[in-house]
């Protein structure tokens, strides 16, 4: 699959629940009360301050400047600069508390978006690029982060300005302030026609950012591939279109966002020429003085400016929303693999194994697994052996419950699958898949990973006995050799060896190897089934293995094809039976 092929998740074009995630949001809030509370208080005294200011600037030029009564005047010029350092000082403070109350919030949101995909099985990965879910952690909770630490107490301080003005206003002189009023209306219509579109344009510009994220994982994780078969032009080329995507749904998100403050701007100065014309009108006839125009054009201003701020936070406020809905979106997964009611844990299991009529499909439309039925009992080393794609990995990954059957039975200690803990039953399994994977820290740390408490010495016995002692002890730093990106300072056998011994450290009661040796040379692999002689001794275990003699040993050898158990018996009876594997084993060793 060329990298970036996976790039139609995320929203639709258009958010479609603004309100309940505005409302989901809050929610989140509240949890903050006292903080919350504070905030609040710090924007009532603010909001009083500033409505203070004008209307003793009106007086000032009533009573003071225009009597050329200078001491008064200045009496009046301090009393407006504690006034308005008293505000400044309260605005400092209640940003800063909104900022902590909109970290740890995110924060929140976070480690619950980070928890609940922890608890999804692996279909819903199966359907998402990884990319785009990175993208749903980090830039959509950062974009909602920008919007609570800039817009909610934002929002609040506007209101409550709105309303003490207009109660201001209508104090000093209602005829000005009906006339402030006029465009009103104007600003509700443009300002509703411009959100509507820019918030559709948002979503996209999030979707498309998710595209993007997602491109460039996958083209980063096969970069090997994309190099061997000599795609680099094409896959720049696809980045290209991609990245152009974006950079067109990112304009007109802007373009359209960007309308607000710019129309807002010109309502503004329209309604303050109405109010100066109309204010000099009635001043020439006595029915109003200069210092209530002056208060009136500064409460005016006043007024305005929350609805300009307002609009020139719409595009961080669109671009949040946007943001918290995808994220909500995954918070609101439904784990397909849940404990039912009365699930025991599975604290030791004997290990005895019966799967009676499965039937598993990725897509339920197309099965995969088509009515097996088989049987290990504790103690035995059962191998799955066929063809890529019949179904071996599969049975693997039904019986580790990483999904759920479609029907049929599963038991283990004659019990059925589900009447175990997930996270107990996954604890007593322990798995080494064919494709490995290690965690940035120490190749002590990796391993230990297996079982969180195990002492050093245990670690190096686990190695020992994975044959991955013998290359380790020549690293410079040995187990304290630091492991990068995933492992690439280390060979795909050498990570397979430590995969391994990661494995035997879990010591668990039911052990399965996917291809665990399928990147390790023939002789290491010698060492290794060697050492695995002691670690399968007493526990079931299930083995897929392509090289067939790898499991000539094995207690009961199962043949699928094509999500059918075509045969079973021990190596020399299926040698005997001169049927699929007959040819399988022929096609290895013959020439």
């Amino acid at each position: 699959m060329r990298p970036g092929h996976r790039h139609s998740f995320g929203p639709k074009s258009k958010a479609k629940h603004q309100k309940e995630t505005v409302l989901r949001i809050w929610t989140y809030l509240k949890r903050r009360k006292l903080t919350l509370y504070a905030s609040i208080i710090c924007v009532l005294f603010s909001t009083v301050f500033s409505l203070l200011g004008p209307y003793y600037i009106g007086i000032t030029i009533d009573e003071y400047v225009l009597v050329k009564d200078v001491d008064g005047s200045i009496r009046m010029t301090l009393l407006l600069a504690v006034i308005y350092i008293a505000g400044a000082i309260l605005t400092w403070l209640q940003q800063n508390l909104m900022i902590h109350i909109s970290l740890k919030t995110i924060r929140t949101i976070r480690e619950e978006l980070f928890s609940t995909l922890h608890t999804l099985s692996l279909r819903f990965f199966d359907k998402r690029s990884s990319g785009d879910l990175m993208s749903r952690v980090t830039n959509d909770i950062d974009n909602l982060n920008n919007a609570l630490s800039q817009s909610v107490v934002q929002i609040f301080s506007s209101l409550l300005t709105i309303i003490g003005v207009s109660i201001a206003m209508f104090a000093l002189n209602w005829v000005l302030s009906i006339v402030s009023f006029l465009v009103i209306p104007l600003m509700i219509f443009t300002s509703k026609k411009i959100i509507q579109v820019s918030s559709r344009n948002y979503a996209k510009r999030q979707q498309n950012l998710g595209n993007l994220n997602g491109y460039v994982e996958e083209a980063i994780s096969g970069k090997e591939v994309i190099t061997l078969f000599g795609r680099e032009q094409e896959t720049i080329k696809e980045f290209k279109k991609i990245n152009e995507d974006l950079r067109e749904s990112a304009i007109q998100a802007d373009t359209y966002g960007g309308f607000l403050g710019p129309v807002n701007n010109f309502i503004n100065n329209l309604g303050l020429s109405l109010i100066i014309g109309t204010g000099a009108i009635m001043s020439v006839h006595g029915l109003t003085t200069i210092g209530v125009i002056a208060a009136f054009v500064t409460y005016s201003r006043l007024f305005f400016r929350p609805i300009n701020q307002l609009s020139n936070l719409m595009n961080t406020i669109q671009s949040a929303i946007a943001g918290a809905e995808r994220v909500f979106e995954i918070m609101d997964e439904v784990p397909d693999l849940k404990n039912k009611r009365g699930a025991i844990p599975a604290t030791s299991i004997k290990g005895n194994v019966r799967f009676k009529g499965v039937r598993f499909g990725y897509e339920k439309e197309k099965e995969i697994i088509k009515g097996i039925s088989l049987e290990a009992k504790s103690g035995q080393t059962i191998a799955l052996v066929g063809k890529t794609g019949s179904g071996k990995t599969t049975i693997i990954n039904l019986l580790s419950r990483f999904y759920d059957r479609l029907s049929g039975e599963i038991w283990i200690d004659d019990r059925l699958i589900e009447d175990y803990l997930v996270e107990d039953l996954r604890k007593r399994i322990g798995i080494v898949l064919q494709e490995t994977y290690l965690f940035s820290g120490t190749i002590m740390e990796n391993i230990r990973y297996g079982k969180l408490d195990a002492s050093d010495e245990e670690v190096i016995r686990a190695a020992k006995i994975a044959a991955a002692h013998q290359f380790i002890k020549h690293l410079p730093n040995q187990y304290n050799t630091v492991i990068t990106s995933g492992g690439i300072n280390l060979s795909q056998g050498q990570r397979q060896l430590i995969s391994i011994a990661r494995a035997v450290l879990a010591d668990s009661d039911i052990l399965i190897l996917d291809e665990a040796t399928s990147s390790i040379d023939t002789r290491t692999e010698i060492a290794i089934q060697n050492g695995m002689k002691n670690l399968t001794k007493g526990r079931t275990t299930f083995v897929i293995a392509h090289r067939l003699k790898t499991i000539e040993n094995a207690d009961c050898i199962y043949v699928i094809d094509d999500g059918l158990i075509v045969e079973h018996g021990t190596h020399e009876e299926l040698i005997q039976n001169k049927g699929y594997y007959h040819r399988l084993y022929e096609s290895q060793f013959t020439i």
